[in-house]
């Protein structure tokens, strides 16, 4: 018996017959029905009702050919995707990801994550994800446009501003974002708001880019006041993953409030000072992307420079971890390592990138845990805050859009927190993302009837 509840452990076991292969789609039900076994014994009518098995299943997948034409004149084919998971209380939300790792499990579990994800934010957004194995890294500007409309043109039916609207996410940036709604528009002869993470001279939203980082801290601050009364990230070493822009700006944001950050990686590996990365020398050359932090290290000695960057986590001495990288980046052994070296919090800022047993490990060992769903939704806060601003044909200033950012991330801790609590679990952050985000979809699902 791995839950409590019998029906769950019937559920998951069938849930695991049925996407046999499918393994990061199976750990992202696996981790939520941790939570949901809180839950059931006081709301039999999810098991009534047959809730949870709607919910594990999307509305809709597309799967589709993109053929398109490189600079040598050769047809290339990709696979793309788009799951259109839940829609109960929006139109389905989340971003487009361009990786020669993306496959249909992939995507199956951000879509789910991006159900309590939007949820959480307050925002009328359900959850969806996409994408294609096509791999924009060594593309020409024309190759790159070229798969763009190509992809669009398989997409475009599908989505709209109250239907579906997609986003940026690994792979998938300003450039091909501005390419897929030219598109876009030339298809439908409309210039709506379907995709956010637009230029902002088409509609975009200010600090889109920076969102994500910027709420995962805001976020951590939060968990600091609430949980650790008299630390600030002001002398605070924080260890960062990843070089995208959820890490980039997390930096620069942990950076003025007082943190001192010791890590960063990418593709090349990792680099590491225990006394404090020098931030406004990494910052402009990471903006300008002038190299790899191989390079970085290359001229600049202070920083010790590895190319395995599991072994960052297990090697870096830090009070706050925040993973920005990939799935499944931290394990067992990497959070053991993290709690002997003094880290007493971890904020995921990509979306699950703490193996499970890690998690349970964080749970039991004194580690406040933070669940990406909660704490990286920063960036799909802004995007409906795009949305909101297509809708009324406004734009907000930064500093508008930053408040209301900063806002939605302290009302996410909030309800987070305030939920743990209820179910006598109050360091459980992870439990009362799961049970708050699911709350909401759950009463929609159950009001609009079986559909």
């Amino acid at each position: 018996m791995k839950y409590k509840s019998q029906y769950l452990n019937d559920l998951f076991e069938k849930t695991k017959k049925t996407y046999e292969g499918e393994k990061e789609f199976l750990n992202a039900v696996e981790e939520f029905f941790d939570s949901l076994d809180f839950l059931l014994p006081k709301h039999p009518e999810i098991e009534n009702n047959g809730i949870l098995e709607r919910l594990i299943v999307p509305e809709r997948v597309l799967s589709f050919r993109v053929s398109w034409v490189d600079d040598q004149g050769k047809v290339q084919v990709n696979h793309g995707y788009r799951v259109q998971f839940n829609s109960a209380i929006g139109p389905y939300k989340g971003g487009l990801r361009f990786h020669p790792s993306v496959n249909l499990s992939i995507l199956k579990f951000l879509g789910f994550e991006q159900i309590f994800k939007n949820s959480l934010t307050g925002l009328p957004m359900g959850g969806g994800k996409g994408g294609s194995d096509f791999d924009p890294k060594g593309k020409s500007d024309g190759e790159v446009m070229r798969f763009c409309q190509a992809f669009m043109d398989c997409l475009y039916p599908f989505i709209g501003p109250d239907t579906d609207v997609p986003a940026g996410d690994l792979g998938v940036g300003g450039r091909e974002i501005g390419y897929l709604y030219g598109e876009y528009k030339k298809l439908t002869h409309r210039a709506d708001g379907a995709l956010t993470g637009k230029g902002l001279s088409f509609g975009g939203s200010l600090i889109r880019p920076e969102a994500t980082g910027y709420g995962l801290v805001y976020f951590v601050e939060e968990m600091l006041k609430s949980y650790f009364p008299g630390k600030t990230l002001q002398g605070s070493k924080v260890a960062i993953s990843g070089k995208g822009n959820v890490a980039t700006y997390a930096m620069e944001k942990a950076t003025k409030l007082g943190a001192t950050v010791v890590s960063l990686s990418d593709t090349s590996g990792y680099i590491y000072c225990e006394k404090g990365i020098n931030v406004p020398s990494l910052l402009p050359f990471i903006l300008a992307k002038k190299g790899s932090l191989k390079d970085y290290a290359n001229e600049h000695s202070e920083v010790l420079f590895k190319e395995d960057n599991r072994a960052m986590w297990r090697d870096a001495k830090c009070d706050i971890a925040l993973p920005c990288a990939t799935q499944n980046e931290i394990g067992l052994e990497e959070i053991k390592a993290l709690k002997e070296h003094g880290c007493f919090l971890l904020a995921e800022g990509a979306n699950m990138p703490t193996e499970l047993a890690a998690i349970r490990y964080c749970n039991e060992n004194g580690i406040l845990f933070a669940p990406g769903k909660a704490s990286n939704a920063g960036g799909v806060s802004v995007s409906g805050l795009e949305m909101s601003q297509n809708a009324l044909h406004l734009s907000w200033s930064k500093e508008e859009v930053d408040q209301k950012l900063h806002d939605i991330m302290v009302n996410i801790f909030q309800s987070c927190r305030k939920t743990a609590e209820e179910y006598g679990q109050p360091n459980n952050l992870a439990l009362g993302a799961n049970l708050a985000g699911f709350w909401k979809v759950y009463q929609a699902m159950l009001a609009q009837g079986v559909i």
